[in-house]
Formats: structure tokens, C-alpha cells, sequence
């Protein structure tokens, strides 16, 4: 299961559908999103199967899975954090997704 924080539309929904194949191969990956603003997509894919990959090499992974949307939704994500469980305690990007500063869009 994908979580999708706050109200929903189609492009956010279109991501999320993306991020259920990644789940399906990751079983064990807390993956959530959500919109910001109109432009802007935010997603975090909390992930014990990234433990002793590097960042590069875990965006490329989920790129793989990301690339299948149409390029005008790619470009919406404006933040994609991968963590393992235990990077997320000393990360300040995890907090604002947590507690993200409001959108001036």
C-alpha cells in the first residue's frame, strides 16, 4: 500500500500507481506522497532494502519505475527521499516531509 497524504487528483494518484511496483518488489518499503503545490510532488520511500546502497544508486532504482510516467508528471516531483529506517531519525528533508513549510503557490 502507497500512502497519499492530503487531498488526491489524478497526476498524484498516476505516481502513486508507479510506486505500487516498486512495492510489490519491496515489500517491506513505507512508501508515501503527496502534492505541495500544483507543480510540486513529494515523495519518501522508507526502504531496509537500501541499506549498503548508496543515493546515486538508489535513485536510479526508483527511476526506473518513475520513468514510466509521462514526462509531465516526472516533473513534478520536486523531492524524492530514500531512506533506510534508520537514516530517517537524522535527516532534516525527513522532517520536512513530515511537517512540510507551506506552498506560496
Amino acid at each position: 500500500m502507497i500512502t497519499i497524504r492530503g487531498k488526491s487528483d489524478d497526476r498524484l494518484q498516476g505516481v502513486a500507481d508507479v510506486l505500487v511496483k516498486y512495492k510489490e518488489q519491496h515489500h517491506n518499503a513505507d512508501i508515501a506522497v503527496y502534492r505541495h503545490n500544483s507543480v510540486s510532488v513529494r515523495i519518501r520511500i522508507v526502504d531496509p532494502d537500501f541499506d549498503g546502497i548508496n543515493k546515486a544508486d538508489r535513485h536510479d532504482i526508483v527511476w526506473d519505475f518513475v520513468k514510466t510516467l509521462p514526462e509531465d508528471q516526472q516533473s513534478e516531483i520536486s523531492l524524492l527521499l530514500l531512506f533506510t529506517p534508520s537514516e530517517t531519525e537524522m535527516s532534516f528533508a525527513n522532517d520536512e516531509f513530515d511537517n512540510p513549510i507551506p506552498s506560496q503557490l
